[in-house]
C-alpha cells in the first residue's frame, strides 16, 4: 500500500457541544482503535486524547480520540486508492488504516472517521480494489465479463495488503465463474465466503444463437 501523511491533533473535550462546535470549524473528530489491551484497574499513565474501554475479563483496550481536518483527509477519502495512514501526533508517529466513515446524509462531508492502529505483526482485514487482467476463453466465444466484486477482503499485516487484487481470467469459459474459494495468494488471505462470485462470463444473445446454431447444424 501507499503511505498517506496525516497530522491529527488529541481531542480532549468529548460533548456534543464540543463536537458541533469542530464540525463548524471544519474538522472531523476521529477515534483511533487498535491500541494496547492493558489490565484493569488501570495505573498507568494515559496521554492526552487517550482513554480506556473496557473489553472484558478484567481487560481495556486503549483508544485515541484525534481531530484532523476536512482538507487533510480528502485524498485520503474521496479516491479509490487504499492508503497505510502514518499518523503524525503532536511529533509521535503511528500507523493506522481507514476502518469507517459516516457522511452528512445531505451535504456528503464527512462527520466521523475510525481508524485501526496497525503494526507489521498483527493481521487485519481491509476490503481492497479487484482488477481483472487477461482475456477470458469465454469472452473469445461470444460471451460477457462480469465483475461481481468490486472490492474484495483482505487479511494481511498492513505491509503485505496489496494495493488491489490482480486476478487473472485467461482460462474462464462461457458461462463460467470464478469463486473466492479458487483464488490463492502467498502473502495475504482472502476473508470473504468461498463460494461468493469474484466475476462470471455470462452468455450474450448472439453467443446462445451461435451454440444452438452449431448444435442444430450437428
Amino acid at each position: 500500500m501507499k503511505t498517506f501523511q496525516l497530522s491529527a491533533e488529541p481531542r480532549t473535550d468529548l460533548g456534543k457541544k464540543a463536537t458541533k462546535a469542530l464540525r463548524k470549524e471544519n474538522k472531523i473528530p476521529v477515534v483511533l482503535n487498535g491500541g494496547k489491551v492493558v489490565d484493569l484497574p488501570f495505573t498507568g499513565t494515559l496521554e492526552a486524547g487517550e482513554k480506556i474501554v473496557e473489553i472484558g475479563n478484567g481487560k481495556g483496550l486503549v483508544t485515541t480520540d484525534l481531530v484532523v481536518t476536512q482538507d487533510a483527509v480528502r485524498k485520503l477519502v474521496y479516491t479509490p486508492e487504499i492508503f497505510a495512514i502514518e499518523l503524525d501526533l503532536n511529533g509521535r508517529k503511528r500507523m493506522a488504516v481507514l476502518k469507517d466513515l459516516q457522511f452528512h446524509p445531505v451535504k456528503d462531508t464527512i462527520l466521523h472517521m475510525d481508524l485501526l492502529e496497525v503494526n507489521d505483526e498483527k493481521p487485519v482485514t481491509i476490503e481492497v480494489p479487484v482488477k481483472l487482467e487477461g482475456h477470458a476463453e469465454g469472452v473469445k466465444a461470444g460471451g460477457k465479463l462480469n465483475l461481481s466484486m468490486k472490492k474484495i477482503k483482505v487479511r494481511a499485516v498492513y505491509t503485505k495488503i496489496p494495493e488491489r487484487v490482480v486476478i487473472n481470467v485467461d482460462n474462464l469459459g462461457l458461462g463460467k465463474t470464478l469463486q473466492v474459494g479458487e483464488l490463492h495468494f502467498d502473502d495475504f488471505e482472502l476473508m470473504n465466503a468461498k463460494n461468493a462470485v469474484v466475476c462470471a462470463v455470462q452468455l450474450t444473445r448472439a453467443a446462445r444463437g451461435a451454440a444452438a446454431a452449431a448444435a442444430a447444424g450437428k
